[in-house]
């Protein structure tokens, strides 16, 4: 009870224990992975594909994306791998009706953690059409930041992005706020001026920039710029339109 932030319409909590905590007795959840697989579902989707998350790429994703007689997207390893991977550019010319599963071990984990609760994915492309579309379930919505993880021993790194993501998201929501919603909204509205330069110089961006996705922190920093709602149903994103 201490945890779930219950009292308050609007909640916000943290990867996985954020869903445990706030799936269970929420309206709506949506899911915030903004670099980069919230951004990669809203480009994906707004084409007309469809995207099954999954939460690592080894045999098993092979398996499984047989099985829904889908693609699978690669590892993004370089800017000379080719074919489909959480890299948001390899996804903006990818054709309507194309299935893919997408690994990843923050935006997908959480997707398939939300049990029975209807579930979106969010970013800063999509921040208002999803928070609009999220009210149309009920008062009581949860926006999860999914954070990264640390390479050394996989435990959670607080992540910028996903905090100015979710703070976007919650802007434009009504009802009352926890305080872990107030200060996303905070911090959305400190750094909503230049989100692209913001997204260059936190350490989520530096690193894709050091390995040659910069056009990736740039088509996330895009705010505003769809009206596509990936609306999570029978094991796959699907696009939605307000």
């Amino acid at each position: 009870m201490i945890f779930n932030q219950l009292e308050y319409d609007l909640r916000c909590e943290w990867g996985q224990q954020g869903i445990f905590q706030l799936a269970p007795i929420s309206d709506v959840v949506v899911i915030v992975d903004v670099l980069s697989f919230s951004t990669c579902v809203e480009i994906a989707t707004n084409n007309g594909a469809i995207i099954f998350p999954y939460p690592i790429k080894d045999e098993s994703a092979v398996d499984y994306a047989k099985s829904v007689q889908a693609e699978l997207a690669s590892h993004r390893q370089s800017l000379s791998t080719s074919g489909y991977s959480l890299s948001p550019a390899s996804l903006t010319q990818i054709p309507t009706g194309t299935r893919l599963v997408l690994p990843s071990p923050n935006g997908s984990t959480l997707t398939l953690l939300t049990g029975t609760t209807p579930t979106l994915a969010g970013c800063l492309r999509n921040c208002e059409v999803v928070a609009q579309f999220a009210q149309r379930y009920g008062s009581k919505i949860a926006v999860i930041p999914a954070g990264e993880k640390w390479q050394e021993d996989s435990s959670l790194r607080l992540a910028f992005e996903d905090l100015i993501g979710a703070g976007a998201i919650l802007s434009y929501l009504h009802g009352s706020l926890s305080p872990e919603a107030e200060i996303a909204v905070a911090a959305f509205h400190t750094f909503q001026k230049d989100l692209l330069a913001y997204l260059q110089k936190c350490s989520s961006g530096k690193e894709l920039i050091a390995r040659g996705f910069e056009s990736d922190v740039e088509l996330a920093a895009a705010f505003n710029v769809s009206n596509c709602v990936p609306l999570f149903t029978q094991n796959a994103y699907f696009k939605h339109v307000v």
